[in-house]
Parts: structure tokens; C-alpha cells; sequence
């Protein structure tokens, strides 16, 4: 840190940056991230903090929000939070952790994922306008001429980018990679140099996208951004990270019922882990939880904690209760979600693919596909292993048959397992 810098300023930075270090991987590097905060509080100016969200996917799920817990505590400590909604960048797909080539998403589908993303990051973030600035990358990588690639391009070599452990497993594998791919990393390290980032958040994932701000800042002649990585938060598995398409998720705008089932489903090994990185507890106090009560009791803690983060403590209590009544008792959930169907939902859907006898009373229609439909599964694969291992029932009966159809009546009551309900209310019209 500067000399110059009074002793109070560079002590709150040490007090910064022992807060800000829980949880954190790695950051490149503490020594300048020290001396960066210690300059925004002798100055009084915010530092601005970075995080990119790429809107692939219409839902945040809890591995989202280590990141964003990670942004929301740089808030409160008084900096300024630049969230960055990838629309531009989401027509490529960030190829981290990807073995193929990512399709390509329609207009319409970003701009769908997009405003969810935002509606749900407000469930984390601090949206006031003073503590957020909110940006599209469209708004400047949409101008680039194709000189400007070029230019940007030049900045980084095919060896350097084959360094990174993606790129590196698929080149050895003879796996393809699109030349498009290539300039991923380039158009998010180019979104730090256009907001001027001070410091760009993470998951490890991350690490070679935001070591290239680091590197196109320089090359811009401004102050390298700090990079501040974040573990990726392991799914209900046990064994992969948390992602939709593992079906292994907590989806943040899950009801409070629904999240709490799904978290007391989690393997004993994971809580130390979640009650790290998702709720704001002292560590003496988690591991004195751990160390003393018992698994199933400090399971149900933590399910309270993060259910209470999004909805409250009321409605964790209750979600408490309903999940005692239901897999304590047996008992049907008291509340199940209903879904209304009419024939034109069928016909203007992803049901119409397995829909027969449209014009009868009760039409039939493939139960995988009502799963997805409803939310109950993923994907048209993940519903159908679901129904084989007979995890799904139909008003009380269990279907192992992938192929089933459902006779549609006036209420349909379908479940999967313990935690997803769905009532279908079927109205011909």
C-alpha cells in the first residue's frame, strides 16, 4: 500500500479483506487488493466490482449465488456492484467445462433468461441504483466491426488459449472446437476493460476468462482488476457441480416447500460446504454445529437458514413443519402446486409432440413430457429415467414405463418422490 495512505484507511482494508477472504479460492492478487481498498476508503470511492451472467438458462440456481453472495458482501462493505447480463456473449455460450461446441440460443430466449435473471439476482443483491449498476454487454460488443475483432483477437495466441484446461482436454481428445469459441474469453475480458472494473468475481471455472481482463486492462493502459474466485458449489449429487442439467439443483425462485426438501435430500458430507458458502453464519459456529448436534437436526438448520435468506424465517418455519408432515408422517404435501392445462396448451406447447386423442374429452398425452412440462424433470432423458426407477406416481400409483400416457381429467395429481408435486387441472374448454 501507498505510504501516503493514513494507518485507519489501510487498517479498515485489512478489516475488508479478512471478510472478504472467506470462501474465496484464490485472488490475484491479496497485496493489490489490499492496496486498492485501502485507496477507495481514504478516498471515499467505491470500488467497482465485477460479475457476468451469461442468461443461457431461464433460473439462478444456489451455485449461482456464491458468486453473487460473494458481490452482496462487497455492497454492504460500501463498494459499487457492476452485474453484467451476457446477452451478447450468450449467443456463443461460455464453452467452460463444455465438451462440445454450445448451441446457439434464438433473440427471443436471451431476452426471456435475461429479465429472470435480473428479477432473481434482486433476491441476493442489493438493487438499489447507488449500490448496482446494471449493464447488457449488447451495448458495446454489438458495435464492434469486424476490424475491432481482429484487433482483439491479436491479443491472445491459439497457444495460450489452448492452456486453458477446456480447450487443452478437447484439442487432445480430437474433440472440435469453433474458432468462435476462441473469442469467448476476449469478449469477456473486453466487457472489464469497457466498465473499467476494479475487481471481477468468479467461480474457479472462471479463472482464465477473468485472468484475460486482467491482461486486455494492461493492454489498455488501465489498472488490472483484481480477480477474486469463488469454489463452485457441489449439486444435491454429492459428486457434480450444482447445474440444471444435472437435475442436482436449488433453483432460487423454488417455493420455500420445495427448496427445503430438496436441501434435507443432500448428502451429511455437503453441509459444511452449503453452510459456508450460502449463509452467513461465524465459522466457530457452524463447526460447533456440526461437531454437536445431530446430522438430521443440522441438516434441518441449514435448510431453515438458506430457505429463510429468500423467504423469510416464517415461511421456513412452516416449510419445516410441512417437510416433518410429509416425510415423517407419509402424508400428502397440504398445499400442491396446480397446473392448468386448456386444449391449447397442448396443442401450442412441447406437449403437442406427445399428444394423442386431441379431440376427445380426455386426451392422452406422454407423461415424460408432462414432467418437463411441469417442472418435475429437466429433460425429456431425465423424466424417463425418473419414471424407470420409480420415482414417479399418478394419483398415488407408481408408472415405471418411460412411454406412459395420461389420460387427462379434471385433476391429475402426479409426484416425483417425496419433493415434486404437481396437480394438473385438465379444462377442454
Amino acid at each position: 500500500m501507498a505510504q501516503d495512505i493514513p494507518e485507519s484507511a489501510k487498517g479498515e482494508a485489512r478489516r475488508q479483506l479478512d471478510l472478504l477472504r472467506r470462501g474465496a479460492v484464490q485472488i490475484y492478487t491479496e497485496e493489490e487488493l489490499l492496496g486498492k481498498l485501502a485507496r477507495a476508503v481514504h478516498l471515499k470511492r467505491p470500488l467497482r466490482i465485477k460479475l457476468g451472467m451469461d442468461p443461457t438458462a431461464p433460473d439462478i440456481h444456489l451455485g449461482h449465488t456464491v458468486v453473487m453472495g460473494k458481490m452482496r458482501q462487497f455492497q454492504d462493505l460500501g463498494h459499487k456492484a457492476v452485474l453484467i447480463i451476457g446477452d451478447y456473449t450468450a449467443r456463443i455460450g461460455d464453452p467452460t467445462g463444455a465438451n462440445h461446441t454450445r448451441p446457439v440460443l434464438s433473440d427471443d430466449e436471451i431476452r426471456a433468461n435475461a429479465r429472470t435473471y435480473f428479477e432473481q439476482a434482486g433476491k441476493v443483491l442489493d438493487t438499489r441504483p447507488e449500490k448496482l449498476e446494471l449493464r447488457y454487454n449488447s451495448e458495446w460488443l454489438a458495435k464492434l466491426t469486424f476490424a475491432d475483432v481482429l484487433r482483439l483477437a491479436a491479443r491472445m495466441t491459439v497457444a495460450r488459449m489452448l492452456e486453458r484446461d477446456t480447450f487443452e482436454k478437447r484439442h487432445r481428445a480430437g474433440d472440435p472446437i469453433g474458432v468462435h469459441e476462441f473469442l469467448y474469453p476476449l469478449m469477456q475480458a473486453h466487457d472489464s476493460v469497457v466498465v473499467e472494473a476494479d475487481v471481477e468475481l468468479g467461480g474457479t471455472d472462471q479463472t482464465f476468462n477473468c485472468l484475460a481482463g486482467r491482461e486486455l486492462m494492461r493492454d489498455a493502459g488501465l489498472e488490472p482488476q483484481i480477480v477474486l474466485t469463488m469454489p463452485l458449489l457441489v449439486g444435491l449429487d454429492g459428486t457434480e457441480k450444482m447445474s440444471k442439467s444435472k437435475s442436482n439443483y436449488v433453483a432460487v425462485a423454488d417455493p420455500p416447500n420445495e427448496m427445503f426438501g430438496k436441501l434435507m435430500s443432500m448428502p451429511d458430507a455437503l453441509m459444511e460446504n452449503y453452510w459456508t458458502l450460502l449463509v452467513d453464519v461465524p465459522l466457530e459456529e457452524v463447526r460447533e454445529t456440526l461437531r454437536t448436534a445431530h446430522p438430521r437436526e443440522a441438516k434441518e438448520r441449514l435448510a431453515r437458514a438458506i430457505v429463510g435468506r429468500y423467504y423469510g424465517d416464517e415461511a421456513a418455519r412452516a416449510a419445516a413443519e410441512e417437510f416433518r408432515r410429509v416425510y415423517a408422517k407419509k402424508q400428502r404435501p397440504s398445499e400442491i402446486p396446480r397446473v392448468e392445462l386448456s386444449p391449447e396448451d397442448l396443442f401450442r406447447s412441447l406437449l403437442s409432440r406427445a399428444l394423442e386423442d386431441p379431440e376427445s374429452p380426455k386426451p392422452r398425452v406422454g407423461l415424460a413430457a408432462l414432467l418437463v412440462y411441469t417442472k418435475c424433470a429437466s429433460s425429456n432423458s431425465d423424466a424417463m429415467r425418473k419414471i424407470s426407477q420409480g420415482a414417479v406416481g399418478l394419483d398415488g400409483k407408481i408408472i415405471t414405463d418411460p412411454k406412459y400416457k395420461v389420460s387427462l381429467t379434471e385433476s391429475t395429481i402426479i409426484n416425483v418422490g417425496k419433493r415434486e408435486w404437481r396437480e394438473i387441472v385438465y379444462k377442454p374448454g
